[in-house]
């Protein structure tokens, strides 16, 4: 792989309005790519009492119109080898106008090229669509009948049809369930092996047999299911005689590229587009539509991204997936479908309420399942890493600019599909993704962002020095590394971002002042500041570094506020010292336990002052003036506003205690794991053993920390209230930096992992190749 200097999006030959524009078209309007295997089994149906006629004669036009030089059919594109999909294309056309006896030179050229690469059928490592082993069995079979006199050893075309005997005949794949709805899906390759009527259990309200036109085909050639000719009817109609190898499957497409381009950092440009396709997308949630909801992968994703983005529902549609057998007996099972598992995995990480026992069950099952496929080698090498990604680090602890460049240093171009294999359905590949378009947009709009973020970081390390808090020889300032966590979650505007890595410094390092850096005399002075703020000139300063650190806090707050003026259109920095008021208050309070050695009677006095001195506060108070609408005197007043923010420093300060309960002991310091294991053991649940009180108090920290998070998600993603959504979000942000910071042992206290995450964000170029600037699009 490559470094790419900044300017190398734009350097591959197509303008950035250009990409945006073809990613647009393909958002607004899915173009389903036509597949000439179904086309050539939708041709082979007859007029109904007429098996001299053919329906769909433009079908059999679209084949005549679409074979390739070298005589094949199927997804030839250019510099790809001959693989099972485009010999299994080819037969199948050549079937279709055999069975008319149409286009003679076009099936002459056709078996040639079947001749000439019948080997590759026989290869098994070369990639297959999915049921290879029976459909082109089927077809070959069925060519045999109609008289074809393929240019192939008759013991090869053996040899292949005892594949599909002993596929049958096995049971190594699956449930018997399962297979049943995978053999239905196939059923085109049995003929008269299959069991029609049983068929028939597998089709949809709109005439398809599981949304394949190959297998409604089949089923009306074998005398079942007339009712599925309106639905080619109307499939052939609507792509002028091509069929797509799955229709419909609009909803997933869409919603396939909706979170791709959020995955890859570049949704922003297609807001409105976005927003029209969850719209639709919520439409055919609340209308129970099968498109969305019978598809295991397509109803996950669905649920996922609308709750993510604020829509209003239960998990109540996800239910139909509650049991794991709903995996087990579908053709995502027998498939080994590790991409429907994964979307479960993910979309169950999204509870709302500690009672959703749907998302819970769904949580605890397929996550138990990915780590048996992980320990009994079942997964692909090319989905290893993402599946172990998604167990490691949880959708609540992500940061979505470093999952950004994640994902755009492993996202997979055209040219490295052709060397991969496509995803596969029955023939062809599915999905309608613009890879290479938004790779280059993708890469431009890093490096573009990565030079933002750079000069700001500047601009903060000059503030710092104008503050002089790098005079202070306690204070942790790590500038990078708290800069990294504004610009990993994309906080919308530079004015954000500063605000935020401001506060964070600087509630940092008055945390460390008032933990032992500062004396008595000293903090309680500069609580009396901060209370005074504008009076501050009545209280005066007891030592130099009180003066640099109210300083800091009051002039910092003040530039803050005069920013924030034309968005807010009045003065809100008494806000701001509020919030600071808040914070200070609740570190004087630890700090007179620790010099007094006093120990809180209860968790719950504890948490009176701990919850506070968190200081979570000046942080978003600070930002959330640069988010979004004016925030009025109501919004900081309300219940919602005072719950949120009490929500978010509940969650770190559990979080912090959790991570360094041992080191807070040895200094003496009050934490809310070791009056958990007080009251435990006091309470006789511990046996009388230290150790078991303490795993005890974990797990019961562990509990009332994911209450939070439910809650404070189920606030974040409801429909509007006081608090507007994009302050709102500002909560839910916040909640992720702080279960990053914390997911492994001392991961902040250490630095070192933090630095290379800020490094990677800010830093760090792209490892990553793009393709030719005259590539087309997938």
């Amino acid at each position: 792989s490559l470094g790419l200097g900044r300017n190398a999006g734009s350097q591959q030959g197509m303008h950035k309005n250009e990409l945006h524009d073809k990613i647009r078209k393909k958002l607004r309007d899915v173009q389903l790519p036509p597949s000439s295997y179904d086309t050539a089994w939708v041709a082979m149906v007859p007029v109904q009492g007429s098996h001299q006629t053919p329906r769909f004669p433009q079908s059999i036009e679209w084949i005549l119109q679409n074979q390739y030089d070298d005589g094949s059919w199927g997804t030839n594109l250019p510099g790809l080898v001959v693989n099972k999909d485009i010999l299994l294309c080819t037969l199948a056309c050549v079937v279709a106008l055999k069975r008319w006896n149409t286009g003679g030179d076009h099936i002459s050229r056709g078996l040639n090229f079947i001749g000439r690469n019948f080997s590759v059928a026989m290869d098994e490592q070369t990639v297959a669509p999915v049921g290879f082993n029976i459909t082109f069995s089927g077809l070959l079979s069925l060519a045999t009948g109609t008289g074809l006199e393929l240019p192939v050893m008759q013991t090869d075309i053996d040899g292949i049809i005892h594949i599909r005997k002993i596929e049958l005949e096995r049971d190594a794949y699956g449930t018997a369930s399962s297979r049943r709805a995978f053999m239905a899906y196939v059923s085109e390759g049995l003929g008269n092996l299959q069991d029609w009527n049983q068929v028939m259990a597998y089709q949809r309200k709109n005439g398809s047999i599981l949304n394949s036109p190959s297998a409604t085909a089949a089923t009306i050639i074998h005398g079942h299911n007339y009712s599925g000719l309106a639905y080619l009817d109307f499939v052939t109609s609507k792509f002028g005689g091509p069929v797509p190898v799955m229709y419909p499957q609009n909803a997933y497409s869409q919603l396939c590229m909706v979170d791709t381009l959020e995955r890859m950092g570049i949704s922003k440009s297609f807001a409105c587009e976005i927003s029209d396709i969850l719209d639709m997308t919520y439409r055919l949630w609340m209308h129970n539509e099968e498109e969305l909801m019978l598809d295991m992968r397509t109803c996950a994703m669905a649920f996922r991204l609308l709750r993510m983005h604020g829509y209003d529902i239960t998990s109540d549609g996800m239910a139909q997936f509650v049991e794991q057998s709903s995996f087990d007996d579908s053709i995502h099972g027998y498939l080994n479908d590790t991409k429907a598992l994964l979307e479960l995995y993910k979309s169950s990480q999204l509870r709302c309420l500690e009672d959703d026992l749907i998302l819970e069950e769904i949580g605890s099952w397929s996550a138990r399942v990915l780590l048996e496929k992980i320990s009994s080698k079942m997964i692909h090498i090319s989905e290893l890493p993402e599946v172990e990604y998604a167990l490691k680090c949880p959708i609540y602890a992500i940061l979505e600019r470093l999952e950004q460049k994640r994902n755009i240093e492993q996202f997979k171009t055209k040219e490295q599909l052709k060397i991969e294999g496509f995803k596969m359905l029955k023939s062809g590949y599915c999905g309608v993704i613009p890879n290479d378009e938004i790779l280059a947009l993708a890469v431009d709009e890093f490096h573009s962002s990565q030079s933002v973020y750079q000069q700001e970081l500047q601009d903060l390390n000059s503030w710092v020095a104008q503050t002089r808090l790098d005079e202070l020889k306690f204070a942790r300032l790590m500038p990078s590394i708290t800069y990294f966590s504004a610009a990993a979650i994309l906080l919308p505007s530079e004015s954000a971002r500063i605000a935020w890595t401001q506060n964070c410094i600087l509630t940092t390092t008055v945390d460390d002042f008032f933990d032992g850096e500062g004396s008595k005399e000293e903090i309680e002075n500069l609580v009396k500041l901060i209370e005074k703020w504008d009076g501050y000139g009545e209280i005066g300063f007891s030592s130099e570094c009180v003066e640099i650190l109210f300083y800091a806090v009051y002039n910092t707050s003040k530039q803050i506020a005069e920013k924030a003026m034309p968005l807010q259109k009045r003065n809100v920095v008494d806000h701001i010292a509020e919030s600071w008021w808040f914070t200070v208050r609740g570190m004087l309070t630890e700090a007179e336990w620790r010099m007094d050695k006093y120990v809180p009677t209860t968790v719950e006095e504890y948490m009176s002052a701990a919850v506070d001195s968190f200081a979570v506060g000046p942080i978003i108070t600070s930002a959330a003036l640069f988010v979004g609408p004016e925030l009025s005197e109501e919004v900081f007043r309300s219940e919602e506003y005072i719950h949120l923010m009490n929500l978010a420093n509940t969650i770190g300060r559990l979080l912090n205690d959790m991570q360094t309960y041992e080191k807070e002991i040895k200094m003496g310091k009050v934490n809310s794991v070791m009056l958990h294991a007080l009251s435990h053991s006091s309470g006789g649940g511990g046996g009388g053993s230290p150790e078991a009180s303490m795993e005890e108090a974990k797990r019961e920290m562990r509990r009332i920390l994911q209450g939070c998070r439910f809650e404070l998600l189920r606030l974040v993603t409801r429909d509007a209230d006081v608090v507007p959504p994009p302050c709102r979000k500002l909560f839910w942000l916040m909640s992720k930096v702080l279960h990053f910071v914390y997911m492994e042992k001392d991961r902040y206290f250490t630095a070192e992992g933090m630095m290379a995450s800020a490094n990677a964000v800010i830093l760090d170029p792209l490892q990553v190749t793009l393709p030719p600037s005259d590539s087309g699009t997938l």
